[in-house]
């Protein structure tokens, strides 16, 4: 097996790692994965990003996937619907204090995979962390991870012979400072 070979299995086994914790959960809560996936994504993102749509198109899923696994969370008082004035038919999703109570439950799902970084040493774990913005990157470049909000592909990003910087926090970027999932993500017009 060459080497590349070797890494997709290790990114393989690393997912199913992944998977194995959130199914822990699920049997905990009573909860889909997709659920509790969805419930720790509302959780730490803006409202903007709440809605049926967006979520099928950050977990690649279809809307009504997305729309039964959010109908059973409102149901179950996980989750609020908020019409938006602008466009009656749309709505964003918030997190009930019930719901809150779940995160609380189940935010801690990836504690082992954690523990099992702390033992590397930092110079690893920097070149780890560069080679995977890196790989996500280029996926998202070929259509197969449709949603990123890293600053590669941001608007306020500058790569100027290989220093990072960012325009709207006013600051070069060091490869750790590159951010996978940036709040204040603006997607780039090229």
């Amino acid at each position: 097996m060459d080497l590349n070979q070797k890494i997709l299995y290790g990114l393989e086994r690393l997912t199913d790692a992944y998977k194995t914790l959130i199914w822990e959960k699920a049997k905990i809560t009573g909860l889909s994965p997709i659920q509790i996936q969805i419930l720790l994504f509302i959780n730490s993102h803006k409202s903007a990003l709440s809605n049926i749509s967006h979520l099928a198109m950050e977990f690649s899923v279809t809307k009504p996937t997305i729309s039964d696994a959010v109908r059973v969370l409102v149901n179950k008082e996980l989750l609020r619907k908020e019409l938006l004035p602008e466009d009656t038919r749309s709505y964003n999703l918030y997190i009930t204090p019930k719901g809150q109570d779940v995160i609380n439950q189940i935010s801690e799902y990836n504690t082992p995979i954690q523990a099992a970084l702390e033992d590397s040493p930092n110079e690893q774990l920097v070149n780890l962390y560069s080679s995977l913005t890196d790989l996500i990157f280029k996926l998202n470049a070929q259509g197969i991870i449709k949603v990123q909000r890293m600053c590669f592909g941001c608007r306020f990003y500058i790569n100027n012979n290989g220093q990072h910087y960012c325009n709207l926090l006013n600051i070069s970027l060091t490869e750790t400072d590159i951010r996978l999932d940036c709040n204040e993500f603006e997607e780039h017009n090229s």
